[in-house]
């Protein structure tokens, strides 16, 4: 039996499918440092749970903080790692760790690096940090993702949400110019999305974090490493060292500053944690259920129940 077609998901409303699609593409050598401060926050997240995950996938190690890929490592020894990432290699090679010399030969341990997720792998836990705001279908992100936890395993993850930025919307809108970003979703619609795609037990929370920044070309350099403007309707084409200057004489001057005279920007973080229950085969005349899901139900001791 297999998966019952799914219509394909429209974009994210205001979202540039290509330029999104262009992003994913770059390489990054080394993770953002809000990428690795956010990473370093979900991290303490884990302590909610009672028991660590025996195995792991970590989606787009790189651009999610490889430091706070190592400290999952140390916390977890012994759980299996897997990587989801568009440049496999680039990520194998990134996370790959150093050998452990040592005179007890028990401590020896050889350097390896984590292997690349099979197509139908599963894990206990999927970690994804500062993924689902650059994404164009979303939702077929968190179906791929609910098909890579096992059950009763559990989905973590974070991204930005619709607060971020506010500072500089607010100088591209008195500039009367197009978004400096696309509008990015509440953590209420992911939670409702969790649970569309099959996730059970959704909990949400977000947090912002303000950063300032000694002038305007600071503030952009540091946008720069995060990612791209991917606003349908922002400027065509490519943008002149005139409109640099511009834009940057429009935020030193309209730019929200902090008691010392330093701009500040907003990043509004959503973190977001669901388990995967055991499969619901719903009420039809007909039904069709994937292997996988069949067999999680049998080891289960039950039937699919009307």
């Amino acid at each position: 039996m297999t998966n019952a077609h799914q219509p394909t998901e429209n974009p994210v409303p205001g979202l540039d499918v290509v330029a999104a699609e262009r992003w994913h593409r770059m390489a990054s050598p080394t993770s953002p440092w809000l990428h690795e401060e956010v990473a370093r926050r979900m991290v303490d997240r884990l302590q909610w749970f009672k028991a660590l995950p025996a195995s792991w996938l970590h989606w787009e190690p790189v651009r999610g903080g490889l430091e706070a890929h190592q400290r999952l490592r140390q916390m977890m020894p012994d759980a299996l790692c897997v990587i989801q990432a568009r440049d496999a290699a680039q990520a194998q090679q990134a996370t790959r760790e150093p050998a452990q010399l040592s005179w007890n030969p028990a401590r020896w341990r050889r350097g390896g690096q984590p292997a690349a997720a099979a197509p139908d792998q599963r894990v206990a836990m999927v970690w994804a940090n500062m993924v689902l705001h650059h994404v164009a279908h979303p939702m077929t992100l968190l179906q791929a993702w609910h098909r890579a936890v096992d059950t009763h395993g559990f989905l973590m993850f974070s991204c930005l949400g619709p607060d971020s930025l506010r500072e500089l919307r607010e100088v591209f809108a008195a500039e009367g110019w197009p978004a400096p970003a696309h509008a990015f979703t509440d953590m209420h619609d992911w939670g409702d999305m969790l649970v569309a795609c099959g996730f059970a037990e959704p909990v949400m929370d977000m947090e912002r974090i303000t950063l300032s920044y000694s002038s305007a070309t600071a503030l952009l350099d540091e946008l720069r490493g995060l990612g791209r403007n991917l606003n349908a309707q922002r400027f065509p084409g490519l943008r002149t060292p005139a409109w640099r200057q511009a834009l940057c004489a429009a935020i030193e001057r309209r730019g929200a500053r902090a008691e010392d005279g330093r701009l500040l920007l907003t990043f509004e973080v959503v973190y977001g944690h669901a388990y995967k229950p055991l499969p619901r085969v719903p009420v039809a005349s007909s039904q069709s259920v994937s292997m996988d899901d069949m067999r999680t139900l049998l080891k289960a001791g039950r039937q699919p129940t009307r």
